[in-house]
Parts: C-alpha cells; structure tokens; sequence
C-alpha cells in the first residue's frame, strides 16, 4: 500500500513540475501555466470528500487501481494535447484519478495497520515520496524528448495498479472485502472540524515554504541556485523521517500530545526560519520540516476515529480538501511578496501554526479501533502517561 501510494502521488507533484515546460515549449503565459495546476488541484480537493462519502457507503476496493491508471493516464497525456482546452481537461482528469484513490487507500491501510500508528506513518511516508520524487522523474522523461515523450510518465501508475490490486486481492484472501459495514461509535463532528482547521494552517505553512523558501534562502544567505535547492531539499527531506517518526512518537505518547508539541515546535521553527539570517535558516528549515510532518499520519487517524462511522469521508478531508487549501493561499502569499517584500510575505506564516495549537487544545484522544471511547479527557500531557494503542 505504501508503494502504490507513492506511485500515486508522483502525479500530485508532477503537474507542477511541467509547469516550466509548458512555459518554455508552448509559450504559456504564468496565469495560463497556474490554470493548469489549478485544474489538477483545486479539483482534486473539491471532489475527494465526495469520493470519502461514496466508500463510506460500498466496498469499491476496484477503485484503487483504476484511480491509478486514471491519474497516471491524465499526466501522460498532457504533454500531448494539442490545445490549452484539452490540457486541462487530461490534467483534471488525472486530479479525479488522485481524488478517487486516497479516501479508500486510507480506509484499505488503515484496516490492514490493524491500529498501528507505526503502519500508519509508512502508508504517509509513501505519499510524501512519490511527491518528492516527482520532479526529477519528470526533468528525466521531458530530458529525453521533450513534452512529446510525456507518455513515459505512465509507468508509475501501471506500477501503482499492479501494486494496488495484489493489495486488493490480497485483503480479498483474508475475506477483508465485501459489503461496507457501518462504522461502530459516534461521530464527533465539533473536534473532526477543529482538528480539519488545525490541518489547513498546516497547509498553508508547508505550500507557502514549498513555493518560496528556496527563493529567500538564497537571499538571506547570499547563495545562488544551489543554496536555494538545498533548502528545499531539506525541507522534503524530513518527510522521510518525520512521517515514520510521528507513528512510532504517537505509539508512546498518544497522538494528540505528539500533534500538539509538534505544532509548538513549527512556531518556533518557522519564526527561525523568517527571522534568523545566515547559515542557521538551513537549521531552522529541518525544525520546520519535522514539526510539520510529524503529525502528518496523526491528521489521517485521528479524523478517522473522530468519525467512525464515516471513515471514507473523514480521509477524503485530511488527506484531500484540508491540505489542498494551502495551494489556494500560495497566489496570496506571492501577490503580498510583490507588493512588499518576500519576507514581509512570511511573516504571517508564523501565526498560523499558533492558530492551529490553539484549535487542538482541548481536543480529547478518540477511541482507536477496537478501544472504547474515554469517559473523560486523557491526561496526554502528563509525564510518563502512556496511552493504550490497538498495537499495545
């Protein structure tokens, strides 16, 4: 599952990452270049909840190598089309493809975790790699042909299917499919929005830094290209540590303590990053980095267990509509950049994780699969607690 997801999520990074050869070969103005990036992703996040709804209500494991295909197939093709019109319409057509597959990916993983918060981060994990890896797949292929050889970005969503369906026919095997049955407990709505607010500060923090850290770092330091990469590097590069890192954190202190010290360290680590000039801000970049991966798999589980019984729904909104909210910010955070300065421009990024703390206060530890609810709040906070997991 975590190799599909990683297959899958290589066509979430990979439409930005031609973004700059639709420019170069096609002559795209930058307005008509966002277009095509907003077609993938504001899509993707309107439609992901309805995804959520629909597993919520039938067993649909077929979905997940068909939303493999779909979202490989739209990528694909862009690089062909020969008009803006039809662009857009492959490139949300691979959006569906990523939208479809998450909310029943999410519920699959989660089922075949068994309660594991440690399974749960390398399911993340998987998705934050395929992201990463996205543009040098893409600099490879479109090195090799131009946007004409975009057919070859295929291959991760036939890898993805195959990978997908053995999973699938594997859980068929274990009699794990079949009818959805109705999710057992209540659905807490008042802490599943808070929680949902807490993620979209995240995610404006994480697609703010991803469009513009590599730019100021090389300003505050004085660097050129490679200054500026590096930061960027960095701050991808502690997906791969901080994602595992939250689930196996979460196991020994119970996730809504990890989430909210995780959110702690982002506001101080993110005021570094702004503030502190030098070679320190690559220091601060990695603090950033792990502050907002972290709870990145916690985000998933917990808006599970805050809606048992709408597992598919609660998926659809951590992973899809809350996230995607940061790409609709960025616009603003490069309109402010232009009107005062780039650092002005981050400033506010600096509240936004105070604001998310703030959300999560007060939120209880739902029950897990197979726990019972708490009849009062946890005492996650204190020293040495030690909250009982399905994995305990």
């Amino acid at each position: 599952m975590s190799l599909g997801h990683a297959c899958v999520d290589v066509y979430q990074g990979a439409v930005a990452a031609l973004v700059p050869f639709f420019v170069a070969e096609r002559a795209y103005s930058y307005a008509a270049a966002s277009g095509v990036v907003l077609a993938a992703s504001l899509l993707s996040s309107v439609v992901q909840p309805l995804f959520g709804a629909l597993t919520d209500r039938w067993a649909v494991p077929w979905l997940l190598p068909l939303s493999a295909l779909l979202g490989g197939a739209g990528v694909a093709l862009s690089g062909v089309m020969g008009s803006y019109a039809l662009t857009l319409a492959v490139v949300a057509v691979s959006g569906i493809g990523v939208a479809a597959y998450h909310p029943e990916a999410a519920r699959a993983a989660r089922a075949a975790s068994r309660g594991s918060h440690t399974a749960m981060g390398w399911f993340s994990l998987g998705g934050n790699v395929g992201f990463a890896l996205a543009p040098l797949l893409v600099a490879a292929v479109i090195a090799t042909g131009g946007l004409r050889a975009s057919p070859l970005l295929v291959v991760p969503a036939v890898a993805g299917a195959a990978l997908c369906a053995a999973a699938v026919r594997r859980a068929a095997d274990r009699g794990a499919t079949g009818p959805r049955a109705e999710g057992a407990g209540t659905d807490d709505w008042p802490s599943f929005l808070r929680l949902s607010g807490a993620i979209v500060c995240r995610s404006i923090v994480f697609v703010g830094l991803s469009a513009f850290v590599s730019l100021y770092v090389r300003q505050r330091t004085g660097g050129g290209d490679v200054a500026g990469t590096a930061a960027l590097c960095v701050l991808y590069a502690g997906g791969a540590v901080g994602t595992v890192a939250g689930g196996r954190l979460a196991e020994r202190y119970g996730r809504i303590t990890v989430v909210r010290r995780a959110y702690a360290l982002s506001v101080l680590a993110v005021a570094g990053v702004v503030l502190v000039p030098g070679p320190a801000v690559y220091l601060f970049v990695a603090l950033t980095s792990a502050g907002l991966y972290v709870p990145f798999s916690l985000h998933v589980t917990l808006g599970q267990d805050y809606l048992p019984r709408r597992v598919g729904t609660a998926s659809g909104v951590t992973l899809g509509l809350a996230v995607s909210v940061g790409g609709l910010a960025a616009p603003v955070i490069g309109a402010l950049a232009d009107a005062t300065s780039l650092r002005t421009a981050l400033v506010p990024l600096i509240a936004l994780p105070v604001l998310g703390r703030l959300l999560l206060r007060g939120l209880r530890e739902p029950a897990s699969p197979g726990q019972a609810q708490p009849d009062a709040a946890p005492a996650s906070d204190a020293p040495g607690h030690r909250p009982r997991t399905a994995s305990a």
